[in-house]
């Protein structure tokens, strides 16, 4: 059978650096554990924009829709802030999103019991903690019709409309349920259905797709207020949640900040099966470009190494090597190894880059 395709687009900023530790890894698996990929390297955001004068190029994006997955760095920098909003590295990634369809973003919050510390919360609220954000991407009050800004007698007014239609909220929600029956088969689907009728079609919704295709799946409800409240109050009782778009938003930054560095997060947006099973899918670190630490080995490479994992088990069907995967960077920071970012009080030195790929491909080494 052929080897699986991955398309890799560092973009800007840290993405070659982190990215580049990415691909030691996928090496690894090819030669250690026979799980080979073919790989290709492309262009996206400013360093595109350098090259072809646009963002992504059309090349690209037929590719892209053509691979098994999308792994994807970081866009943007300073040097692009004056270019025109059409042309600005971030609508490549947004290209990306739009024509790939990729409807359901996964955004885990995970804690690394090494990492506990590094938590704004109490040790024993955050240590262990794992949970899932399903965010629907591609509707809802970011893209809803009218929009814009109007003038209304003698003064302007500002309007965005939240819009789902069924159909939107069915494919999210049995996203969710997929993904929770991989996990620890829970649901909490969060919307304001106490104030906006769109809240009531997603809890009409959600609920009628549980109840017809999911009923094994637990499923509970919850507005997205007291989702934020008991976010930051008891995170560890939830598994999957499952909201809209500007929710999701919302909340996923709330959970990621519960594990203490964006340089740790992960993110998968995924779209409709092909014809072979697999879903369209983008993995990329949560993390931006950071200008500031470009070129310096500062970069923390975990982020973009998890998103790696991810691809291992939602396109790849590969769900135990990922927990390799994940289990030798949990082995990697419990020896004590930090970037620059995950230096806490304690002090210490912290290791570069490459030191911390150096270190993550020792562990998956030991764990032969």
């Amino acid at each position: 059978m052929a080897n699986p395709t991955l398309l890799i687009l560092a973009g800007d900023g840290i993405g070659p650096e982190v990215m580049g530790q990415v691909t030691r890894i996928i090496d690894w698996f090819g030669a250690k554990r026979d799980l080979a990929f073919d790989v290709e390297h492309d262009l996206v955001g400013g360093c595109a924009y350098d090259k072809h004068g646009t963002p992504l190029h059309d090349d690209t994006m037929k590719r892209a829709l053509e691979v098994d997955a999308v792994l994807l760095g970081a866009v943007g920098g300073p040097k692009y802030d004056n270019l025109d909003f059409s042309v600005k590295p971030e609508r490549g990634l947004l290209r990306l999103r739009k024509e790939m369809d990729l409807f359901s973003n996964l955004r885990p919050a995970q804690c690394f019991d090494a990492l506990a510390d590094f938590s704004s919360l109490k040790k024993h609220l955050i240590a262990g903690l794992d949970i899932m954000i399903v965010r629907e991407l591609t509707s809802g009050v970011y893209f809803g019709e009218p929009r814009g800004i109007f003038e209304e007698g003698n003064e302007r007014v500002g309007i965005n409309t939240q819009r789902y239609t069924e159909s939107e909220i069915d494919r999210v929600a049995r996203s969710a349920f997929e993904l929770a029956r991989r996990r620890g088969n829970k649901v909490c689907s969060m919307e304001k259905a106490n104030v906006m009728e769109s809240g009531i079609l997603w809890r009409e919704v959600v609920q009628r797709v549980h109840d017809t295709d999911y009923p094994d799946v637990e499923l509970s409800h919850m507005y997205a207020d007291n989702g934020a409240m008991q976010l930051v109050r008891a995170p560890k009782q939830f598994d999957v949640i499952l909201t809209d778009n500007l929710f999701g938003d919302i909340l996923s930054d709330c959970a990621a900040m519960l594990t203490g560095s964006l340089g740790m997060l992960p993110s998968a947006s995924l779209g409709a099966p092909n014809a072979d099973g697999r879903p369209k899918a983008l993995y990329e670190p949560v993390h931006g470009s950071a200008p500031d630490i470009t070129g310096q080995g500062k970069a923390n490479p975990i982020a973009c190494i998890l998103s790696f994992a991810m691809a291992l088990r939602y396109s790849f069907d590969q769900g135990e090597e990922a927990t390799r995967l994940e289990k030798a960077i949990e082995t990697v920071l419990a020896n004590g190894a930090r970037t620059a970012d995950l230096m806490g009080e304690e002090g210490g030195t912290p290791i570069s880059t490459s030191q911390m790929g150096d270190a993550i491909l020792e562990a998956l080494d030991a764990s032969l």
